[in-house]
Order: structure tokens, then sequence, then C-alpha cells
């Protein structure tokens, strides 16, 4: 089951909605950390049909989601250009996940131009980029089409960068489709440890732009690790359309057991 077909089986509960996590969509024991931030901004989105575009989310992953989950959202703050919301994923066996969100309208009075994030040297086009094997990663990874967005060097070095397309996007709202993709690599030290055990903590995403668009689907990834110690890592995140507009940046602590 894809996102598209659990948003058409929501039920409405008291602040929110009911949905069922697909088993297609579970990372271990727990709901794939994308597929759960996604579902939260839905429930943030549907508080006003009036909020300007999403430009932030801090998100903590706080314990495991699976089977049918309660999503809640509310207003925390609306102002003249911003708002914020907060947003909370839960089970029978407690909170999974809590996000704030912050929805920024334009402030057409600012002279700042800032666009410093280009996409990494040595690119390979969607179209001619080698696909991973299907098997290959977590459980969920068949929901999307993933290709090496880099020679394959064999060289071991913090960095985890690929092409990767939703399967089905059918009628998603484009920062909700962006927010699904956008954490779907492995853990940037992954080239480092090999395929031990993950769970992710936090995660900041700041958007780009108001508008994701891309060609074809695909989106670019990056994943960066910049320190690991005692189990403890931090990464830098970035993400691109195909033609190598920056659309969002991030970071996200995970913990890695091995």
């Amino acid at each position: 089951m894809s996102l598209p077909d659990a948003l058409s089986h929501l039920r409405p509960i008291d602040g929110g909605f009911a949905a069922v996590i697909p088993d297609a969509w579970l990372q271990g024991r727990t709901s794939y950390g994308g597929f759960s931030a996604a579902l939260a901004l839905v429930a943030a989105q549907d508080l006003a049909n009036d909020l300007p575009p999403l430009r932030s989310a801090q998100v903590s992953f706080v314990g495991p989601l699976s089977g049918e989950v309660q999503v809640r959202a509310r207003l925390l703050r609306r102002g003249k250009n911003a708002s914020w919301v907060s947003a909370e994923v839960s089970s029978d066996a407690g909170t999974g996940l809590t996000a704030t969100f912050v929805f920024m309208g334009p402030v057409e009075q600012s002279a700042l131009h800032l666009h410093d994030v280009p996409p990494p040297a040595g690119l390979i086009a969607p179209e001619q980029a080698v696909p991973l094997p299907e098997r290959a990663g977590p459980s969920f990874a068949p929901n999307f089409d993933r290709r090496f967005a880099l020679p394959q060097t064999g060289e071991r070095k913090p960095e985890v960068c690929w092409w990767v397309r939703l399967k089905d996007a059918r009628g998603l709202d484009p920062m909700v489709q962006l927010l699904l993709c956008a954490d779907m690599l492995p853990p940037g030290v992954m080239p480092l440890t090999g395929p031990v055990p993950v769970s992710s903590m936090t995660w900041l995403v700041n958007l780009l732009t108001p508008q994701p668009a891309t060609r074809d689907g695909w989106w670019l990834l990056r994943s960066t690790g910049n320190y690991a110690e005692k189990g403890c890592s931090s990464q830098d995140m970035a993400l691109w359309n195909a033609d190598g507009m920056a659309m969002a940046v991030g970071m996200q602590s995970i913990a890695v057991f091995g």
C-alpha cells in the first residue's frame, strides 16, 4: 500500500485522523521516518486551507510506530506572515513522533539573495545512473526507484548520494512528497560501518523553495556524516531536483549500534 492509498483510508478522530502504517513502509519494528513525518505534515496542513508554504520542519523520532496510529495537530501561533503548528503521531504504545512545522509567506521587501547549495561535482544524470539492486536495503525500499548519483570508486567515506523517485505519488502535495522522500537514504556513516542497526533521533529540514518540483519524479539526495562517537552520529543532508536546483537542506542525529 502506497502513501496515497493509506491517505484514502483515513478515519477522522478528535483533533486529527487515524491511519494505518502499511507493512510495506516498516523499517524494522517501526515506521520509516519519512512516512510518519509525512502523516504529521498532512495533519498540520489540514488545520487550515490558507496556510502559507512550509519552510521548516523539526522532527523527533520518539518511539516505534506500526499498525494503526493516531495523528493530531494543533496551531501554536499564527502571525501576519508565519504560522507554527505542532503535530504528534502516536499508537497504543505511546508517542512515536513529534514535529513542529513552520509555514511562512514571502517577505517581498527583502533584498537579500543567496543560493549557495551546489549539487555534488561529478554527478551522473538520473537517466544514465546505475540502479541499486532491487532487494538491497530496508523493507520499505521497494516503494522507491534508487540509482547511484556518483561514480562508485570503492573509497570508504561518510557519504551517500543517490537519485530517488517515489513509485506512487498520485495526488500527493509536493511538500508531503518531498518529506516522504527526503529521509530515504541510509546514514552518511553507513559506508564506514556496513549494515548495522541504526535509529534516527531528530531531524531538521529547511525548505529552500515554496513549491518543490522536479523532472520525471527524480530527487537527488545526499547525506554526509560529520561526527560519530560512542554511538551518536550527526549528518548534514541536502536535496536537489533533477535540474540541480536545491530544494531542501537539513541535519539529522542518528544512533548507530555498531
